[in-house]
């Protein structure tokens, strides 16, 4: 009788302990996600493949520059004095815009024609755009010379590593041309010529010795004349102003022809400066010529095309 009491007794405490269980239970539910009137809270398991991690949005691409067309064939040329630069025709118009005032106020102060001087620019710049010109604002390919107590500049012309003036500005270097021209007796007699004579002064520089490039003086006239720069003449000498227009293929076959295929080795000439001044190589001119050195005699005449 005792063991059965003892077992009924024993049911009944596991019983309540089971109830009491239960009701924690659902109060802990109940408090977790609400009672039933309640939406229950959605519980969303992911998976690794699921999960994407947050990227930095990729910036929308800058339009592209629209692509400027070709220049025309009549539009572009290539300018070799001090260094060999191709321009367009625009940026010798700007280059004449920017530099026109300094030419004809230099015309004014020393008699040197405006046209000359921004031809002389133009063509030894390249337009703005040459090495020497660059690093050097040097305009006019002035070399430094023994009276030059300025900064100075290496630069490759009609030998390796020349003397070359550098310039704190543009206008200084066309300040400096003016005095250039004007102060050494090698150029007094240009300045017996007409001012409105722009292909006497273009020859005169080349007999003078500004340049030694045959082919200085038709360049200058060719400069002149396909951007009219005569105008600039016209304007600071006005009603004195005598325009003559020179053919330029008659001076060059007039004045050059004899030397546009060979050229005249003078005092001081090296084989690597002709083919520099050339923009020739010096292989070429030595098979042209049949050289087995790059020896060169003082009036010896070579061929250069």
């Amino acid at each position: 009788m005792k063991k059965v009491l003892s077992v009924l007794f024993t049911g009944l405490i596991l019983m309540s302990c089971s109830a009491a269980h239960n009701t924690k239970v659902k109060e802990k539910i109940a408090k977790e996600y609400g009672n039933g009137d309640n939406k229950k809270k959605k519980v969303v398991v992911t998976t690794a493949s699921a999960v994407k991690k947050e990227s930095t949005p990729i910036a929308e691409p800058k339009p592209a520059k629209p692509v400027k067309p070709l220049l025309e064939k009549d539009d572009s040329e290539t300018l070799i004095a001090t260094s060999k630069v191709n321009v367009s025709k625009n940026t010798v118009e700007d280059y004449i815009n920017l530099y026109s005032g300094a030419a004809m106020q230099s015309m004014k102060t020393y008699g040197i024609p405006a046209s000359i001087k921004l031809a002389q620019g133009i063509l030894e710049s390249g337009s703005g755009n040459g090495t020497l010109c660059r690093t050097a604002n040097n305009h006019f390919g002035i070399k430094c010379k023994e009276e030059w107590t300025g900064e100075t500049v290496s630069h490759t012309d009609d030998a390796p590593n020349e003397c070359f003036r550098k310039y704190h500005s543009a206008m200084e270097s066309y300040n400096d041309h003016s005095e250039f021209l004007a102060n050494r007796v090698y150029y007094k007699n240009l300045f017996t010529l007409d001012k409105s004579d722009y292909s006497a002064w273009a020859k005169g520089l080349k007999k003078a010795g500004y340049a030694t490039d045959p082919r200085y003086p038709q360049k200058l006239i060719s400069i002149i004349e396909r951007y009219k720069l005569y105008e600039y003449d016209q304007k600071v000498l006005g009603s004195d102003y005598q325009f003559v227009p020179t053919k330029t293929d008659e001076v060059l076959a007039t004045n050059y022809g004899a030397q546009a295929q060979t050229y005249t080795v003078q005092a001081g000439d090296t084989l690597f400066a002709i083919c520099q001044k050339f923009n020739s190589s010096v292989d070429h001119i030595k098979q042209l010529n049949s050289l087995n050195s790059n020896n060169l005699s003082v009036g010896q005449i070579i061929k250069i095309q």
